[in-house]
């Protein structure tokens, strides 16, 4: 396991703020005796830091995959499986699997499919909840499209949530994209959406806990 280069900066200021209240605790203790409040404030400081801590970790995962294979970009659980239509880039019916991302999920994203990065465009918005409805089209959102070798597209967007107030993407228009590699990051609470093609095979249902890298959304219909 190691830690996302997101969370350095997170981590030192919490390391800084938990010393702080430590320290604070410590006097308090020393000047009145309060046993009970040392305790109760060291364990709040260990549970909090903790917390920031697992929540920036990258764990060490061994994965394959077939080329048609469309692999879950981020760790959740499924929440939304419909038919919908996508006006950004597909413009026209398609598959959408959404996955709900808690504060105690990994929160790395990384390409479902391998291609070429056509499409990728960052939009300001509202920080609603991430299973509302709109949060998909009203949120704060990165949209992200990745054209397969037959030249089928996987679209994946990332929704920013009540807590999340920072979406970090890496891709840009036109590089290679490479299936388990990571494209973002977003920093508490979130939500990824994948617009898969009608005919894709899905091999998720509502409900599944799903991680990334590791379980498969679904394939791609071999074109001929």
């Amino acid at each position: 396991m190691t830690i996302h280069r997101e969370g350095y900066v997170t981590i030192a200021l919490a390391t800084v703020f938990c010393a702080g209240v430590e320290t604070g605790a410590y006097y308090l203790y020393q000047f009145n005796g309060w046993t009970w409040l040392l305790a109760f404030l060291s364990l709040a400081n260990l549970v909090f830091y903790y917390l920031i801590v697992q929540f920036f970790r990258i764990p060490s995962r061994k994965y394959s995959f077939e080329p048609n294979d469309i692999l879950c970009p981020a760790d959740g659980k499924v929440v939304v499986i419909e038919e919908v239509e996508e006006t950004e880039f597909i413009k026209g019916r398609c598959r959408q699997i959404s996955v709900f991302m808690s504060p105690l999920n990994v929160h790395a994203n990384y390409f479902p499919i391998s291609g070429e990065v056509k499409y990728m465009q960052y939009h300001p918005g509202l920080f609603l909840v991430a299973w509302h409805p709109k949060s998909s089209t009203d949120n704060e959102r990165t949209t992200l499209v990745v054209e397969h070798s037959s030249g089928q597209h996987v679209l994946v967007r990332q929704v920013a949530g009540a807590l999340a107030r920072r979406i970090c993407y890496y891709a840009k228009s036109g590089q290679k994209a490479t299936s388990g590699e990571e494209f973002g990051f977003i920093k508490f609470g979130s939500r990824v959406d994948i617009y898969v093609p009608l005919d894709a095979q899905i091999n998720v249902k509502l409900g599944d806990v799903v991680q990334a890298k590791i379980t498969k959304l679904g394939e791609l219909t071999q074109k001929a």
